[in-house]
């Protein structure tokens, strides 16, 4: 079997929040003992509802921010155990498109300035011909290098940092929600471009949303998570759901069609606080099949290969 290219191993990551003269710091479990591998040319999707530790997950496995456990490896080699310098040097391979295309971009840059900034921290030169190829990769003329961010739209803007991402040619990309403040439309066309950037330069993808129906359209595989915690990873985009969770953000999607559309029903009960979680599985108030071991137990991802799940009670 071909060693993965992202190998994932009990990654946790707690918060703290508040303290004071008053009051006792709290602590929050954002990433819970998530164990992910992710293959070369594969398209890997996260999804779950706000707060459920995506984009932590995210930066955990670029690590743009420290775990508290677990470790991430990358081509074999594991990111925790590099100096500073070896890792600046690894994230040649490694990058992040980010969700809002309005923060991500230096207003005072321009657009050439803004594609240059990765050759500067690997401390090399952007030749003018490799900026235009740039541009040219992502639908962009090569006349816009000298426009300011303010000076784009919000799907040429996300373009940028597309390129920006791609600038170093690397094997690795994370996209966090990188569609989610654009209109459907240019939704669309950012999709479609990712799908040919990855055929034709063999992209790996970490592709972060909480678009269910998006992430099934481009995903080779979904990980469905809940409260810092992997409930379900789906083999294919088609899978049937197995995870009550699952299930419901499936039947929350939109259906474009009206002949199919169906009454939501939404989920009774309250969502506990990540700031206590409850001792049995965190989706058990908000579940319609949950037991009192459901309640008392929490269950851990079961080690199938084909369709990992946590659950007492799968469909």
């Amino acid at each position: 079997m071909t060693a993965p290219l992202i190998r994932i191993e009990a990654l946790t990551k707690r918060f703290q929040s508040g303290g004071g003269m008053l009051a006792r710091p709290r602590e929050m479990l954002a990433v819970r003992e998530v164990t992910l591998d992710i293959g070369k040319g594969e398209v890997v999707g996260v999804v779950g509802e706000s707060g459920c530790g995506k984009s932590t997950l995210a930066r955990l496995v670029l690590r743009l921010i420290e775990p508290t456990s677990g470790r991430v490896s990358f081509d074999g080699t594991d990111l925790s155990s590099l100096s500073p310098a070896a890792l600046r040097r690894m994230r040649r391979r490694m990058a992040m498109v980010f969700q809002d295309p309005y923060s991500s971009l230096d207003p005072r840059f321009t657009l050439a300035r803004v594609l240059e900034e990765p050759f500067r921290v690997q401390g090399e030169t952007l030749a003018p011909d490799r900026l235009d190829e740039m541009l040219a990769a992502v639908g962009l003329p090569a006349a816009m290098a000298e426009s300011h961010p303010h000076q784009l739209s919000g799907g040429q803007r996300q373009r940028v940092g597309i390129a920006r991402a791609l600038a170093l040619r690397p094997d690795f990309v994370v996209l966090d929600e990188p569609t989610a403040s654009l209109d459907v439309s240019i939704q669309a066309q950012i999709i479609a471009l990712l799908a040919d950037l990855r055929d034709q330069l063999g992209l790996t993808y970490l592709f972060i949303s909480h678009d269910l129906g998006l992430v099934r359209y481009f995903c080779d595989r979904i990980v469905v998570m809940y409260l810092g915690a992997v409930v379900e990873v789906l083999p294919t985009a088609g899978a049937a759901p197995r995870h009550p969770y699952t299930r419901a953000l499936t039947q929350s999607a939109f259906v474009p069609d009206p002949a199919r559309r169906r009454q939501l029903a939404p989920l009774a009960g309250e969502i506990p606080s990540p700031f206590n979680l409850p001792p049995g599985c965190a989706f058990a108030s908000r579940c319609p099949l949950a037991s009192n071991r459901c309640r008392a137990e929490r269950p851990v991802l079961s080690d199938d290969p084909d369709h990992p799940i946590a659950c007492f009670h799968p469909l």
